[in-house]
């Protein structure tokens, strides 16, 4: 599947920043961007990380990542870890 313009840019950054990202304690959690500025906020489901982006940016374009994973949600119950 290719990835949109926006979805490039989010990969673009959690690449920059995945040294921070990428630690034992945040695997498995939700790093929502707002692919213009470049700012983030993390936590367990992603809701709660928009809302604080958009506090700080109201016209953000969001995307969301899930840390070490190649998907942020899976309906069949199974998500791969990225290597």
């Amino acid at each position: 599947m290719e990835l949109s313009e926006l979805g490039k840019q989010a990969e673009a950054l959690y690449q920059r920043f995945r040294p921070q990202l990428e630690t034992e304690e945040n695997i498995g959690k939700i790093v929502v961007f707002d692919v213009d500025s470049g700012d983030y906020e993390l936590d367990t489901t992603g809701l709660e990380s928009s809302k604080r982006l958009r506090e700080r940016h109201p016209l953000a374009n969001l995307y969301a990542l899930r840390i070490g994973y190649k998907a942020v949600f899976s309906f069949a119950g199974y998500l791969e870890r990225t290597s």
